[in-house]
């Protein structure tokens, strides 16, 4: 359920038999052809089918994050990796204050990831209650990578991967072919200006576009995956 749906004293009442709840974090960045918000759509689209027949919270999705080498796109957005680290820190404080003891962040944006560092420090500090965190790309999990990888192997930013119906734009015709692959090693090493001029359109390569029914299939994995971590992806506590 989502937590804009409810208000306070119904999160309160869901606290008094159950303490999980799913913060997804993306990213507002160019995704080609597709929409700006891509990252910060699929995380909470995800996290909401997944956690709806469970009945866990899931709060609004962050959607910044850290992308520094995309922000000569225009309308791409980036937060230094203090300021992104201090919101996570609150966030996780708010929560944990709250009485939520199991935190899942599913996460859409590969630039997120050193915020994994953050909650591995966050979770040491010494409190009254225990309280978990678990970070989930979901995009790159392994059962969602797996079902990817029957399609294609090439599975790269802005590409057929993030392509579903609810990332496309009005307006946007999105080629039909495939977009040569940019090195892992360059795009790493790539700044703003540099990306810019390697991929003018903002696809790192691969196919642009698969199939509804190719589609359904990878976003089936990744709703099935984010419900087995709200389930079983704890420690006994």
């Amino acid at each position: 359920m989502r937590v804009f749906d409810s208000n306070w004293m119904q999160i309160a009442a869901y606290l008094q038999h159950d303490d999980r709840v799913v913060l997804p974090v993306g990213s507002t960045e160019q995704h080609g052809y597709l929409s700006l918000g891509t990252d910060a759509l699929l995380a909470e689209r995800v996290s909401v089918e997944a956690a709806e027949p469970l009945g866990v919270p899931v709060l609004p999705v962050l959607p910044f994050g850290m992308a520094p080498y995309f922000t000569e796109y225009p309308g791409s957005m980036s937060l230094r990796i203090s300021t992104y680290i201090e919101v996570m820190r609150d966030l996780l404080d708010c929560l944990a204050s709250q009485g939520f003891r199991r935190i899942a962040v599913v996460n859409g944006h590969g630039g997120n990831a050193p915020v994994a560092g953050l909650i591995r420090e966050w979770i040491n500090r010494p409190r009254e209650h225990r309280v978990q965190v678990v970070f989930h790309s979901w995009y790159n999990a392994p059962k969602t990578a797996e079902a990817a990888a029957r399609f294609d192997e090439d599975q790269y930013h802005g590409s057929w991967l993030e392509n579903f119906a609810w990332t496309r734009v009005a307006g946007a015709e999105i080629p039909t072919g495939s977009a040569p692959v940019l090195p892992r090693s360059v795009a790493n090493n790539a700044t703003a200006q540099e990306m810019r001029a390697l991929s003018p359109d903002g696809s790192l390569g691969g196919a642009y576009q698969r199939s509804d029914e190719d589609m359904q299939i990878v976003w089936d994995a990744g709703v099935a995956e984010v419900r087995e971590l709200l389930e079983k992806g704890w420690l006994d506590q």
